[in-house]
């Protein structure tokens, strides 16, 4: 939980749901927390020590070594042969949101440590992640999704001009613009005109090197559907978010509690079916595994569905849509953090059985 992310204090909210929910009786629950400065921790206080934000006592770091013979964490500061050892770990569920945990790189590193964990693999992360490339995929798959224009900084400094006009000739206005590479709404704007593009713009390049400015698909429902599964996952039914803001921004996600949450969502059965086909189809063709929660616009009466985009590590707080949905689909939220552990495992299991060598018919490379 935590890391350094934007999205650091929704993970730690996230992971105290999913800790909770957890059957003692089963696991032995044990918390791995990450600063907003990538130091590692574990222990009791990780999370009283992450939402304090004072400095993280050295007796409590710890580091997850690359090294698929150790399987454990260990710690830095080793006052005793009988410490030399650290945790043993069975299996890894991040809860982490956004940079560093969300886009592979975390998932990475739980490859080369071999240790099995909850969620897609590098590759579906990373591309989850990135909604340029999310959004080349799905265009590419011929499945609906927005039309949209990206930009880089060093193409911004030198052609502003240019990009203003090709979001105005196509994309038009308003447009919403993203930092790809972030969630929880964390740095994007609905832009109304080319002045408050611009705005958003140099906001979006805080956070990330890159923006895409996406066409805004106007009075249009905010549909989510949850997705479990590996191989051949199924889709929740869906839900509707009436945002209490112009659009789903932080504050109406996490902070003002006046948004609300309709489920099931008020579809036809047809359009409902296809939703839920939808979100599947999107699953597997980013290579997803485990969860994740898929977005979409929904435009009422027309009925004109777009995919919006793919969460792979959803909300986990008492009010995110994902648990929601899959209670509302008769799976109630332990039994859900269970599936997901044993999809894990089973996946894990696939994967070891798989051959990592090779063996020439000559001896050439000696």
């Amino acid at each position: 939980m935590g890391g350094r992310s934007a999205e650091h204090e929704v993970s730690i909210v996230s992971a105290r749901s999913v800790m909770a929910a957890l059957d003692k009786k089963k696991y032995e629950v044990i918390p791995i927390g990450i600063s907003k400065e990538g130091h590692w921790l574990v222990g009791e206080r990780v999370v009283n020590l992450l939402e304090s934000g004072t400095k993280i006592p050295r007796q409590l770091a710890q580091i997850l070594p690359a090294d698929p013979m150790v399987k454990s964490l260990v710690p830095l500061v080793r006052s005793s042969k009988r410490e030399a050892k650290g945790t043993e770990i069975d299996v890894i569920f991040p809860v982490l949101h956004g940079t560093f945990g969300e886009d592979g790189t975390v998932q990475g590193l739980l490859e080369l440590a071999n240790i099995p964990y909850v969620g897609a693999g590098v590759l579906g992360s990373a591309v989850g992640m990135d909604k340029i490339v999310q959004k080349m995929i799905f265009q590419a798959n011929h499945l609906p999704t927005p039309d949209f224009v990206y930009t880089t900084s060093h193409y911004y400094k030198r052609a502003a001009i240019k990009f203003h006009k090709q979001v105005g000739a196509r994309i038009g206005y308003p447009c919403f613009v993203k930092p790809p590479n972030l969630g929880s709404s964390v740095g994007i704007s609905k832009a109304h005109n080319q002045t408050e593009l611009v705005k958003a713009i140099k906001l979006a390049l805080q956070y990330d090197r890159r923006v895409i400015v996406e066409q805004g698909i106007e009075q249009a429902w905010e549909i989510e559907c949850a997705v479990l599964g590996n191989e051949a996952p199924k889709a929740s039914i869906a839900g509707r978010v009436i945002t209490s803001n112009e659009f789903y921004d932080y504050d109406a996600k996490y902070v003002d509690g006046k948004s609300q949450l309709v489920i099931p969502a008020p579809l036809p059965k047809e359009v409902m079916a296809k939703v839920r086909n939808l979100a599947a189809q999107a699953f597997t063709t980013l290579d997803l595994a485990g969860m994740a929660r898929v977005d979409f616009l929904v435009q009422p009466r027309k009925w004109k569905i777009y995919l919006s985009e793919v969460n792979t590590i959803p909300g986990f707080t008492s009010i995110s849509m994902y648990p929601k949905l899959w209670s509302a689909s008769g799976l109630p939220y332990p039994k859900l953090l269970d599936e997901l552990i044993k999809l894990a495992l089973e996946r894990f299991k696939i994967k070891s059985r798989l051959t990592i060598s090779y063996q020439p018919k000559s001896l050439w490379y000696r």
